[in-house]
């Protein structure tokens, strides 16, 4: 268990005051002279400590003989204690020079503070690194700009990570130090109240975390999350991530803030320092451009501002692909007033604009959102902001997903006739996750109340809550079913209704999936979705069903087997036998290739299978021993190794328990946690039973996958049933 006595500010500065102590005392037993003083940075110069926290120390001498062997005399303790040490012995001269050379360095150094010794030369160090960094800060930040951009790139964004390191990743603790530096240099008021308190509340996380992993760690693991919640008297395990990433968004856009501010102050400097009177250039009604950011014309500024105003300001400011000014947006926070029920017709058409302005829309919409101009327009937002997506397919928390997806719709406005309805659709369509129930279904309600609200008509309110509660619709039944089979294009024109509605829900399937993640949209599935699309537009005109693509004739006709193989596909002829689909599915398994999806027909005795593949571990096998490989399989003189048909060692603790569901009669879906070679065990235990298989689908998304196959002939459903559910468990 986790005291919580040692987590917060004042645990932080009772670890620093004893480290003190005890350093003090390591400095006084090893005979200290006149000269020389000890000096911490990093956290124990800012006390600051995490529990399991290194150590920063400069041995700080004015040139005394023997440092050398009084430096290992105090750092060896330090080591035998095991706490983590970070040192450097050197003259003031010495670290002024390194802080010239090295923009970490000279960072650092700004939180320089006297341990013992001589506290004149400790002094003198600080006095002389704060000047320095004032005098060299154009060239410190620049250097400093790229190796913040470098860390960003490979540790990523604290807000979109599921296992973010609080120190490294963008918006973590050590953005809060690039801030520290930024308004230590006088540039910026770079740590207003709303980052100190975020920062407080990450140093919090990482104190239970150390805690709790009982080691320095920083990046806040998946098995840890549940103790370091309940240490910091959280709900859970996702409460805890939605409060780091909300305090990681306040610290990565505060510090987007402070480089515009350094980017200005560099061009002074670039005019020699002649005061440059701004151009103020209209943008739009009450709202200007200035150096570079969105402020409001002096004419808006008024005691009765109108409620539509800050929308108006986010809708130019989107448009223009500009910033709005952090002065303008906390005025818009303080005196704008609420937005009547329902909007009037200027609020509605700037949230449109905004919505339309693609990939400008999310900074827009995030500087809106720490200034809470977001929740004052859309309550609900408040719920989803910052929650976390567990589905290793998403690559971005809930809020963020919606303004991406919101920004990909923009890029199909003229592929639709109502592109407004589109990009609102896009915004709310998750709106219901993290409720009880199917978030389709729980959230269409709840767009229609936000569509109501905002002012739309009652025809425009009911398709909103329709593209809501349908918006997986496509992209489930194109990865699922047989989009060939007439039955299941006339199911979907019976869900979707009508041509508006259909193309409305096609581009929302786009847009919702580019927005998810890499991993949710491959070629293979834009095609599954297009040809869906395509064939449900022509039922619902009453027109003859679009022909399902035919296999390329060589495989329909050239002496068998025939085997082709390309980056993202492969496929075979072969003589018809069952089992065929095990051996295929086995082979690209035994080569590390996932297959996401299969078609198969069969022509007398000839089998034909199709199959999507992708690498699973990013390197593509090489295609002659592919080939080799299906060519023995096809001939069914393959022999594929044991371990194919052995499971990972994920414990199943760990694994959501699988299903097995026969939405039809000849129809079987399989629900599990994918793993290699899972298509291949699954197909060779139907194999096993003497099930003949006509076609298969695999849709998956991160963990999970869902293969859904169609079977030939009447069978025993409950024997299929069991065996899998005993292969599976």
């Amino acid at each position: 268990m986790i005291v919580r006595t040692n987590i917060g500010a004042a645990a932080r500065l009772e670890r620093a005051a004893a480290f003190d102590v005890w350093l003090a005392k390591l400095a006084a037993d090893s005979g200290m002279p006149a000269g020389v003083s000890l000096v911490a940075v990093g956290g124990l110069g800012r006390r600051e400590c995490a529990p399991r926290g290194d150590l920063d120390l400069v041995l700080l001498h004015t040139g005394v003989s023997g440092i050398e062997e009084l430096a290992a005399r105090i750092w060896y303790p330090v080591w035998d204690s095991r706490v983590g040490l970070d040192h450097s012995v050197r003259t003031v001269a010495e670290s002024l020079a390194a802080a010239e050379e090295d923009a970490k360095v000279a960072l650092g150094l700004l939180d320089a503070r006297h341990v013992t010794g001589d506290p004149a030369l400790s002094a003198r160090l600080a006095r002389s690194a704060a000047e320095l960094w004032r005098r060299t800060a154009a060239g410190q930040l620049s250097r400093l700009r790229e190796l913040t951009d470098a860390r960003h790139a490979t540790h990523g964004t604290l807000t979109q990570l599921l296992e973010g390191d609080l120190k490294e990743s963008a918006g973590g603790l050590r953005d809060v130090g690039i801030l520290r530096g930024i308004g230590r240099a006088g540039l910026a008021d770079a740590f207003p109240p709303a980052v100190r308190a975020a920062q407080i509340r990450l140093l919090d996380v990482r104190d239970a975390l150390h805690l709790s992993a009982g080691r320095n760690l920083d990046r806040l693991v998946a098995h840890e999350r549940a103790a370091v919640a309940e240490a910091l008297d959280l709900p859970d395990g996702d409460a805890l991530l939605r409060r780091v990433a909300n305090d990681a968004a306040t610290v990565e856009w505060a510090l987007d803030d402070a480089w515009r501010s350094v980017h200005r102050w560099r061009a002074s400097l670039r005019r020699g320092g002649v005061p440059h009177r701004a151009r103020r250039l209209p943008l739009a009604t009450d709202v200007v451009e200035s150096d570079g950011e969105v402020v409001l014309a002096r004419s808006a500024v008024t005691p009765h501002p109108d409620p539509s105003l800050s929308l108006r300001v986010a809708a130019a400011a989107a448009t223009a692909k500009l910033p709005i000014a952090r002065s303008t947006l906390e005025w818009l926070s303080r005196y704008v007033p609420p937005l009547p029920h329902p909007w009037p017709a200027a609020a509605r058409t700037a949230l449109m604009s905004l919505l339309g302005s693609g990939p400008a829309l999310i900074p827009t919409w995030t500087a809106c959102d720490r200034f809470g101009l977001i929740t004052a327009w859309l309550p609900e937002w408040a719920r989803l902001r910052g929650a976390p997506q567990h589905n290793p397919v998403h690559r971005f928390t809930l809020d963020r997903h919606l303004v991406s997806a919101a920004a990909e719709a923009a890029g199909y406005a003229r592929e639709v006739a109502r592109p407004d309805l589109l990009l609102l659709g896009a915004l709310v369509h998750d709106v219901g996750k993290g409720l009880p129930g199917d978030h389709s279904v729980v959230g269409a309600p709840i767009a229609a109340d936000i569509a109501r609200r905002i002012g739309l008509p009652d025809a425009d309110v009911a398709m909103i809550e329709r593209l809501v509660r349908h918006h997986l619709v496509l992209p489930e039944i194109a990865t699922r079913r047989d989009i060939g089979d007439p039955a299941t294009v006339t199911a979907v024109a019976e869900v979707v209704g009508d041509a508006e509605t259909l193309e409305l829900l096609h581009m929302l399937a786009r847009s919702d999936a580019v927005a998810t993640g890499p991993a949710a949209w491959t070629t293979w599935k834009s095609r599954l979705i297009d040809q869906l699309a395509a064939a449900v537009r022509a039922s619902l005109a009453g027109a003859p069903l679009p022909t399902p693509m035919a296999p390329d004739p060589t495989l329909l006709g050239a002496d068998l087997p025939v085997v082709q193989v390309a980056p993202d596909w492969v496929a075979i002829a072969a003589k018809d036998r069952r089992g065929l689909l095990a051996t295929v599915a086995g082979c690209l398994a035994q080569h590390q290739l996932e297959v996401v999806a299969v078609n198969s027909i069969t022509v007398a005795e000839r089998a034909v299978l199709q199959c999507a593949v992708q690498p699973r571990y990013g390197a593509a096998p090489d295609r002659d021993l592919l080939a080799a490989d299906l060519r023995r399989a096809a001939l069914d003189q393959l022999t594929l190794p044991a371990r194919l048909a052995l499971r990972s060692r994920t414990p199943n603790g760990a694994r959501p328990r699988p299903r097995v569901l026969w939405p039809g009669d000849d129809l079987l879906e399989v629900r599990a946690t994918d793993e290699p070679g899972l298509l291949y065990r699954i197909t060779s235990t139907l194999a096993d039973l003497g099930v003949n298989l006509r076609a298969a689908r695999v849709s998956t998304l991160g963990a999970d996958v869902v293969d859904t196959f169609y079977l030939i002939g009447p069978v025993d459903q409950p024997a299929i049933e069991t065996a899998l559910l005993t292969l599976l468990h």
